[in-house]
């Protein structure tokens, strides 16, 4: 039988003693072991499966994730999860932003609009000679897009009694991973659709 290598190299990291690692890894991978009863687990490494050290082990398998790509990039995910507990009303509904292909949207607070738009020159003077935000030069997103309505429900659902239509003109912070980039931050516009 042939000991894969990456699999006992990785199981000796989480904690398992080498000769256990070995024997376990024998011409199975990490995926295969988590799919073992303890009993199997046990058998492979000459212990009963109600051992304490055939527990730990079994624990530690759970804790791995399950990889279902042959992919060797790591995942990683900039947005906060959300619960569904979190977005009144949810139902069934399944929450967008947790997704992994949909970046991290946030709401910025019309406080900070001025202080994080200002590297971009949007300041501009208005006809009665005052200075002003130009964000209609930003990038726009549409008010009915699935990401602004589970930021607005989340909104409102903090604060009580906003008026209509208090999303238009709000700017959103939206935060990219990529990886020859790092993480890229754009600003957008929310408008109504037309």
């Amino acid at each position: 039988m042939a000991v894969k290598s990456s699999t006992k190299k990785k199981l000796i990291e989480l904690g398992v003693t080498e000769a256990h690692a070995s024997a376990m890894a024998d011409d199975t991978n990490l995926s295969q072991l988590k799919m073992l009863s303890a009993d199997e687990v046990g058998a492979r490494i000459g212990l009963k499966g109600d051992d304490t050290v055939v527990e730990t082990y079994m624990a530690i398998l759970r804790e791995q994730p399950t990889r279902n790509r042959k992919s060797r990039s790591v995942k990683r995910t900039i947005s906060q999860k959300l619960e569904d507990e979190e977005i009144p009303g949810h139902g069934d509904r399944f929450n967008i932003l947790n997704h992994e292909l949909v970046p991290h949207h946030e709401l910025v607070s019309q406080d900070e609009e001025e202080h994080l738009l200002s590297p971009w020159g949007l300041m501009t003077i208005d006809s009665e000679g005052n200075p002003r935000l130009a964000k209609e030069r930003l990038p726009k997103i549409l008010i009915n897009d699935p990401a602004v309505q589970v930021l607005k429900e989340m909104e409102e659902s903090k604060v009580e009694g906003l008026p209509a239509g208090w999303l238009t003109n709000r700017v959103v912070k939206v935060v990219r991973y990529s990886r020859s980039a790092g993480s890229a931050v754009a600003y957008r516009l929310i408008v109504e659709a037309h």
